[in-house]
């Protein structure tokens, strides 16, 4: 990618975007910063707030992103050039959450619904899918469209699909009352913009999922929004949904990035919802290229309703957490074989993009070959002493 193309992966309004991440800084600080993106000049907030969950949780963390003084980095441009040459100096761009445990929601459109179910019912195999594909969308694509879940009219048609023996688990989630949240990855694992996502060496079927990840404090309240990848393997969660960590948590298998954009008089939630998620994937190794799209407009739930399903007084998050909101996007191109589907190829890139929130790019390679995850939150903890920075603090009730 040229240079001058780095400014189409920032917001289009950058100008205007008051956008926070985190940056790997080396020399005498080696070690992770967090950064304030004004104007797209990037400033090293970390006197103010040692870590992006400390930040989120201040009630004038808007006032602080925007005002607060900081070394001045640069502009966030640079950033994003380094990011794609693999330079590392002299700052590193890294996923914009820490301590925020980190969520996700699936089955929350009606057409990767349908993708599930044909997961369970081939049972990971993708030659099986396309058969099952054409039968599934004849008896009960167009009566999932307009369902809300959990409604009256919800159950009436689970209770049609039992009878037709069409009903599973993936069904229960997308139009029963109960939304599916799960844990993606764990605090700290998440890579960056410009890294390595990794797949499971016994992965044959596999896929990425573009989607909006919004950043939650622990009270619940929605701070802002930025941009993941779900990397998901079809064929090991479709041979059982109690699969479901194998398939979705391992090295490299979740991108977030590349800043968190907080929410203001110019970026809302009602953005989220009427953003259009596009995604990218171009075959290092055969020239293949796949362009689809998530239109927000069309999720089953709103993205308010599932930050109220994952927390509340039935479950708390004393760092926050950071939640992808699902996709409607199931690529069924074929790649290596006419009825195959899609899969990941080694070296693949996959660019998501939205305009308010720019793009995250990653490559494609082996969960066992990129470079293992080491720096967890006791390695934070220690490094922030090191660097004499106060360590986060959670208040507490109990």
């Amino acid at each position: 990618m040229k240079e001058a193309s780095a400014m189409s992966l920032l917001p289009a309004d950058l100008a205007d975007a008051l956008l926070v991440g985190r940056v790997w800084r080396g020399g005498a600080i080696d070690g992770p910063c967090v950064v304030a993106v004004r104007a797209g000049e990037v400033y090293d907030i970390t006197a103010h707030a040692a870590t992006v969950a400390d930040l989120l949780e201040r009630e004038d963390a808007v006032a602080i992103a925007r005002t607060a003084p900081g070394e001045h980095l640069g502009n966030a441009e640079r950033l994003i050039v380094d990011a794609l040459a693999g330079n590392h100096t002299p700052a590193r761009l890294l996923a914009p959450c820490d301590l925020q445990a980190i969520k996700a929601c699936g089955v929350t459109f009606a057409v990767s619904l349908l993708e599930r179910v044909i997961e369970e019912q081939a049972g990971g195999d993708a030659a099986r899918a396309e058969r099952l594909r054409g039968e599934l969308l004849a008896t009960i694509g167009a009566d999932l469209s307009s369902i809300k879940p959990g409604s009256p009219e919800a159950e009436k048609l689970k209770q049609e699909f039992i009878s037709r023996g069409a009903w599973s688990q993936y069904m229960e989630v997308g139009i029963g009352p109960y939304a599916e949240v799960f844990s993606k990855s764990q605090p700290m694992s998440a890579v960056g913009f410009g890294a390595d996502v990794g797949l499971h060496p016994d992965s044959q079927w596999n896929n990425p999922e573009p989607e909006i990840v919004l950043a939650v404090n622990s009270r619940g309240s929605v701070m802002g929004a930025t941009l993941g990848n779900d990397v998901n393997l079809r064929d090991i969660e479709g041979r059982s949904a109690l699969l479901l960590g194998k398939a979705k948590d391992n090295n490299g298998s979740c991108a977030i990035g590349p800043f968190i954009r907080l929410f203001d008089e110019r970026f809302t939630l009602d953005t989220v919802r009427n953003a259009e998620v596009r995604l990218t994937i171009e075959g290092a190794d055969d020239d293949f290229v796949l362009a689809g799209a998530s239109m927000m407009r069309q999720i089953s739930r709103d993205p308010l309703d599932l930050v109220a399903q994952t927390c509340g007084r039935h479950h708390q998050y004393p760092d926050g957490f950071m939640l992808f909101l699902g996709t409607m996007f199931s690529p069924i191109k074929d790649r290596d074989s006419a009825g195959g589907g899609f899969t990941h190829h080694l070296g693949d890139r996959v660019t998501i993009t939205t305009p308010a929130l720019g793009g995250l790019v990653n490559h494609v390679q082996r969960s066992d070959r990129i470079a293992p995850w080491t720096f967890g939150v006791r390695a934070l903890y220690g490094n922030l002493a090191r660097r004499n920075l106060p360590t986060p603090q959670t208040e507490t009730n109990r």
